[in-house]
């Protein structure tokens, strides 16, 4: 029979495997805003593949070689610039030097549109000058007049410095995203998430809540 310290051992070790796991492979992540709405619902647990683009080892400067780096198109978890103790999940639109530009809703990248099946358009609207958005006066390509006036729904074109990422919510027009706080560093991505593994509704008030809020059509779905 074990003894209690061999139990105790076990528990340990087992305790420490578990944070370096959750550190540098997968980890849980709620989603508590509707800034993906469309792709991805608030009350979505994610899981997160924290190994792909290269995880820091806790307590160390040491990085790990990533298997992919960061690319357009794909749903990130980070640290934004302005909230650096926080995890944000948004898409990625915008690489190192691209040139982006919205106009009437609409991304254009490096000159051209871009096809965005996952963007979602609720608000028709018309919006006005932002002052959040004033940063990207510094970032304008040269031929753009003096006086710069972003919006929500028009701004640019700019350009993505080196080192620079940009991100957009998929619920465009209900997103806090790099149009209003800028650019996310490559250290700040923190993993690409890969499926829904539970999900709830807002409290109901139907009998059985705990059953009723699950939203099982969602549950395994793949994120892309």
């Amino acid at each position: 029979m074990e003894s209690l310290a061999d139990w105790a051992k076990s528990i340990a070790i087992a305790f420490v495997l578990f944070l370096c796991v959750r550190a540098t492979v997968v980890e849980a992540f709620k989603i508590p805003t509707a800034s993906m709405e469309g792709t991805l619902l608030v009350g979505d647990f994610l899981l997160v593949n924290k190994a792909v683009y290269g995880p820091r080892i806790p307590g160390t400067n040491i990085t790990l070689t990533p298997f992919a780096e960061p690319a357009r198109g794909e749903v990130i978890v980070f640290h934004p610039p302005h909230e650096p103790e926080k995890n944000y999940v948004k898409r990625l639109v915008g690489l190192p030097e691209d040139t982006l530009e919205m106009r009437d809703k609409r991304l254009y990248l490096n000159g051209a549109p871009v096809y965005e099946p996952y963007a979602r358009y609720a608000d028709a609207r018309g919006d006005a000058a932002h002052p959040d958005m004033e940063w990207q006066s510094t970032h304008l390509i040269a031929s753009q007049p003096k006086r710069y006036h972003p919006t929500r729904d028009n701004w640019g074109p700019i350009v993505v410095p080196f080192g620079g990422y940009f991100v957009l919510g998929d619920n465009r027009d209900n997103s806090e995203d790099s149009r209003y706080w800028g650019f996310v560093s490559r250290d700040q991505i923190r993993g690409r998430p890969w499926l829904v593994y539970y999900s709830q509704r807002p409290p109901p008030t139907a009998a059985m809540p705990w059953l009723s809020r699950v939203r099982w059509s969602r549950l395994g779905t793949v994120i892309s």
